[in-house]
């Protein structure tokens, strides 16, 4: 691993890191009235196209960061439409 690739990771991992705090939010109040889910599916999907590119490029930093941005993402569309029912 060369610095280039330190340096993506660590990237990668802020951003990934950033939904975090939103998703406990989300978990601990339950009230999604004021998130988009239409930016979060959005979002998502951007994500997952991010895993395909870094698939194709066989990019670790980029597959790892985005695999588990991805997983955290859904995991914030599942609470917006869950909770939006409520």
């Amino acid at each position: 691993m060369n610095y280039i690739d330190i340096i993506g990771l660590f990237a990668g991992g802020c951003i990934t890191l950033s939904t975090i705090p939103q998703i406990i939010k989300v978990w601990k109040t339950k009230k999604v009235k004021e998130i988009s889910l239409r930016m979060f599916s959005i979002l998502t999907f951007g994500i997952a196209v991010w895993i395909v590119y870094g698939i194709l490029k066989k990019d670790l930093p980029i597959i790892l960061t985005n695999s588990i941005s991805f997983v955290l993402n859904l995991i914030m569309v599942y609470f917006i439409i869950y909770y939006e029912k409520e």
